[in-house]
């Protein structure tokens, strides 16, 4: 009989974790990693291959790990997905593959991912990585811009198939969200380095610091290159239109994030960028963008952190492990509540929140309850840095310098199932065509685009 409950991974204790930016999480023991690989029971049809945007065949690599041989486990891994590391890290399994996972029908699914980020992790200090057969070359260049998880993996992919692939970001530092959005202590910045060096060791030209739609357009690169994939990201702030948001002392995530992760505000003045490190913190949104936020600001020495959401905890899109994970470090959370102003001093300066109570009434077009204020509810918070995460959209550079790229009401790129968008020969994945979604759902959208890509190279439909 299969063991029902799983291993559980050991993690920082929470009164040490607040006062650093180590990682939270501490990975499988090799015994443990042994024993939570045992409990998969090699299912005849096994849901869990359907449940993985990459499409990894996960009881093959598992059975490898059951078996104590790392080296074929991390092959069958990156045989399918190009960063296993990262997704082992902050991939929303419980909804993916181990939502459908047929051990979760009658106890706890197998850890998917926490097997995936060991065997990951156990490559990394153990297995010398093989020299990399590079197949033939075709002869045809392609321009991958972003280097985010849709960037990398499409990138990936294409220099597989023997295509001579560039990839152009835009700032400094390669990885995208994974390296200006994700705090150190839930991704450290090494493995994100790491997974990207893998991506050059196939073939992969990476130039930094080059903006595309200004440096050069998307058709000044289709003179270059036989086709183009844009994988640029959702890294322009939503605000919420309300007084005050100009202050000073009000973030967007996206440039609170920026500057503590990709910038290293944490330490400063060893790091030349600065933040705001207030004592009294409020983060609007509830999904994992807010959490990392609220997070941040707890590491950064905040006496309060509040996370302020309108609706209630079951309809927060964060991962339960986050939510769980904040509520440990002391973050407070204030539901069923809405700011309607920003408040602040002579000198501009952000001084307190006004938020309106909320109820819920019937679900939206979302599925979730949707809230409704409650008219002579209006209340002050004392605060003095206003945190805005509720959610991103497509910086319009590229779309504007590209003469017949249609995008959506939204700005987002419009593209069929296989990424190709309204230009011939140009390809989307990733946040840019869905909005701000997953790792995973971007890596599943760049590796798509690759195949079709490489069937437009070919001359095929």
């Amino acid at each position: 009989m299969p063991v029902l409950g799983r291993n559980d991974m050991p993690r920082q204790d929470p009164e040490k974790r607040r006062s650093n930016f180590d990682e939270v999480a501490l990975g499988y023991s090799h015994e443990q990693a042994l024993a939570e690989a045992s409990r998969c029971i090699q299912c005849k049809k096994p849901t869990c291959i359907a449940g993985c945007p990459v499409g990894i065949d996960i009881p093959a690599f598992i059975q490898y790990m059951a078996d104590d041989d790392m080296d074929a486990a991390i092959r069958e891994l990156k045989s399918m997905n190009a960063l296993p590391a990262i997704c082992g890290r902050v991939c929303p399994q419980e909804t993916q593959c181990e939502e459908v996972c047929v051990l979760g029908k009658k106890g706890e699914p197998v850890a998917i991912g926490r097997l995936e980020r060991y065997a990951a992790d156990h490559e990394q200090d153990n297995i010398e990585t093989e020299a990399i057969e590079k197949p033939a070359a075709t002869g045809k260049k392609v321009a991958v811009v972003g280097s985010g998880p849709a960037g990398l993996t499409a990138a990936a992919e294409l220099a597989k198939m023997g295509h001579s692939v560039t990839l152009f970001e835009a700032l400094h530092k390669a990885g995208g969200v994974l390296v200006y959005g994700i705090p150190e202590f839930r991704l450290p910045k090494s493995i994100v380095q790491s997974e990207v060096e893998y991506v050059g060791s196939l073939g992969v030209d990476l130039q930094l610091n080059t903006v595309i739609g200004k440096l050069d357009t998307v058709d000044e690169l289709l003179e270059e290159y036989n086709a183009v994939f844009l994988g640029t990201g959702a890294g322009l702030p939503v605000f919420m239109g309300i007084d005050g948001e100009n202050l000073s002392g009000v973030y967007s995530a996206n440039e609170f994030l920026t500057r503590v992760n990709l910038m290293k505000a944490y330490q400063f003045p060893g790091y030349d960028t600065p933040v705001k490190r207030g004592q009294r913190v409020v983060v609007v949104g509830g999904g994992n963008v807010a959490m990392d936020s609220a997070r941040c600001a707890v590491r950064l020495g905040a006496e309060e952190v509040t996370i302020v959401y309108r609706r209630g905890e079951d309809e927060m899109p964060a991962r339960n492990e986050e939510i769980e994970n904040a509520r440990e470090e002391g973050v407070k959370f204030k539901l069923l509540s809405n700011p309607t102003r920003i408040l602040g001093d002579e000198s501009n300066w952000v001084t307190q929140l006004e938020c309106l109570n909320m109820e819920l009434c019937e679900p939206d077009e979302s599925g979730r309850c949707r809230p409704v204020p409650l008219e002579g509810s209006e209340h002050l918070m004392d605060v003095d840095v206003v945190i805005i995460a509720i959610g991103t959209s497509p910086n319009p550079l590229i779309p504007m310098t590209t003469k017949g790229l249609e995008t959506s009401k939204w700005g987002t790129i419009i593209a069929d199932e296989d990424g190709l968008s309204s230009r011939e020969g140009v390809y989307g994945g990733g946040d840019v065509v869905t909005g701000a979604a997953t790792v995973i759902s971007a890596m599943g959208a760049g590796k798509t685009a690759a195949k079709a890509i490489n069937n437009y190279l070919k001359g095929n439909k």
